[in-house]
């Protein structure tokens, strides 16, 4: 157990240092508003747990320390063989937090603090701060029991919902490619203050702050997470930005080609939340093409380890990553090696041409980026995927359709079928990944040897567990097994 002295000089003499104490039997609400206070208040938080014998408390003392030791704010947790008034000289720390209604009483830390010149505060928090561990769970936990499976289309297309767990499980091993655009992803969750009195503006206030790996970069974490061995080739800016997002995906075990263009900072998108809503975005890009010099470089590492994959992935935001010399040449080499290709071509605040990745075995496009590809606002769904399929001689095409769920137009070998499925998740947290997960988790099926019409409902699974949580975090295969594991709850077709 660390002593007061040795605290004090891990911390060393520059940093400020915050002290709380208490019994904490159950850890509430009350205690996190005022932990919370007091971390922010100094660089460490060092939290004094009263010992066994100490009036009050009902929980032994290895039992207290290791849920304080489980908070994040939290960096030193230390049971108090004494009175805290001994602590506190001893350590010396900058603030001693107490509750609010202890300001006014007899306090011994009061003393303690006034031979050293420290201070004590009485706080209680903010209310607001209850809310970070609803935050976390939106964030972490995903709510499977939102989502209903479709009826009929399993046997119009002979095979079971719980036949797919051998589709999942040939994931494994698959040496797949992943080529496009990265992305930064930062999501801002705020309290709403108000009105502005000078003018019509919402005022907030940040709590917290969660970042993800996004773009191209999470379609390769979500393969890799799934059972993928995956290579990723990337381009980023020489910034924080890019070098976070290059520990991250290493962290989740992600090979990374990441080549630097000083022209651009690494692309930045951050998401101001309340309540559970997206009240803005800012973006921070630039969209120009690589130039030359990048775009060969990044030809020649695909082409290094083209021979041994068995998928490769264009994931194009249209950020500049993916210009057309480069994706022809990676698609001919990977035409003329019988290696399966499927493609993403995302338009949402920026213009796209899906049709440009030209014999893919698979293409994902939205309604909307289906009908920039082929010029077309008028005609229906199914007309729209087949002009789609043939201006692009792609195998297959699905487009997605947010809360109506999905169009595929697939090959049966002898001729196209059009069926659709209806979107799983009835009640989406966050809809922001549910066409990447969706994209990657379909084209590993159909990498793996699984028809289209399998592959779709895998890839309409993967999203509906996917938007039941708060930003993009890598879809785990378990997931995917406990839902199909859960009895069945069917939505009308």
């Amino acid at each position: 157990m660390l002593m007061a002295q040795e605290i004090r000089r891990l911390v060393g003499p520059d940093k400020k240092i915050s002290f709380v104490s208490g019994n904490f039997n159950v850890v509430h609400p009350g205690h996190l508003r005022i932990l919370k206070f007091a971390a922010e208040s100094a660089d460490f938080l060092v939290v004094g747990l009263n010992p066994d014998e100490a009036d009050g408390v009902t929980v032994t003392a290895d039992m207290r320390l290791e849920a304080i030791e489980a908070l994040s704010i939290t960096d030193y947790a230390v049971l108090l063989e004494g009175g805290s008034d001994d602590f506190i000289k001893i350590l010396q720390p900058d603030f001693v937090v107490k509750g609010k209604e202890h300001e006014g009483l007899g306090n011994i830390e009061a003393a303690a603090v006034e031979t050293y010149g420290g201070r004590v505060l009485f706080c209680s928090g903010e209310m607001r701060f209850s809310s970070i561990s609803l935050l976390k769970r939106d964030y972490s936990e995903a709510n499977l029991s939102n989502i209903r499976k479709a009826r009929h289309y399993p046997a119009r297309h002979g095979f079971e919902v719980v036949d797919l767990k051998r589709c999942l499980n040939a994931f494994a091993g698959l040496k797949v490619l992943v080529i496009g655009d990265l992305i930064v992803d930062r999501y801002v969750d705020c309290d709403p203050l108000g009105m502005s009195q000078e003018d019509p503006t919402i005022v907030v206030t940040p709590i917290a702050s969660t970042t993800f790996v996004g773009g191209a970069g999470i379609v390769a974490a979500h393969a890799q997470s799934l059972g993928a061995d995956v290579s990723y080739f990337t381009v980023i800016g020489d910034d924080v930005e890019g070098r976070d997002a290059r520990q991250r995906l290493a962290d989740y075990d992600v090979k990374t080609l990441m080549l630097i263009d000083e022209t651009r900072p690494t692309t930045l998108k951050q998401r101001f939340r309340a309540h559970g809503k997206t009240l803005l975005r800012v973006n921070q890009l630039r969209q120009h093409a690589l130039n030359k010099a990048i775009m060969d470089e990044m030809i020649d590492a695909v082409m290094g380890q083209i021979d041994q994959a068995d998928l490769i992935l264009f994931s194009d935001f249209n950020y500049g990553c993916l210009p057309q010399p480069l994706v022809d040449r990676i698609s001919e080499e990977a035409s003329r090696r019988n290696i399966m290709m499927a493609a993403d071509s995302q338009a949402s605040s920026q213009m796209a041409d899906i049709s440009r990745f030209r014999n893919m075995d698979l293409i994902s496009p939205t309604e909307r980026e289906a009908r920039l590809a082929t010029h077309d606002t008028a005609a229906g769904l199914a007309v729209l995927a087949s002009t789609l399929q043939m201006k692009a001689n792609a195998k297959n095409v699905v487009v997605t359709l947010g809360a109506e769920g999905v169009l595929v137009h697939g090959n049966s070998g002898q001729e196209f079928v059009t069926d659709r499925l209806p979107a799983f998740n009835l009640s989406p947290k966050d809809v922001a990944g549910g066409g990447d997960s969706f994209f990657t988790t379909a084209a590993l099926a159909m990498a793996s040897g699984t028809d289209i019409w399998r592959s779709a409902y895998i890839g309409a699974l993967a999203a509906g567990c996917q938007v039941s949580t708060v930003g993009n975090s890598p879809l785990k295969l378990r997931t995917l097994f406990e839902e199909i594991d859960l009895p069945d709850h069917f939505d009308a077709e």
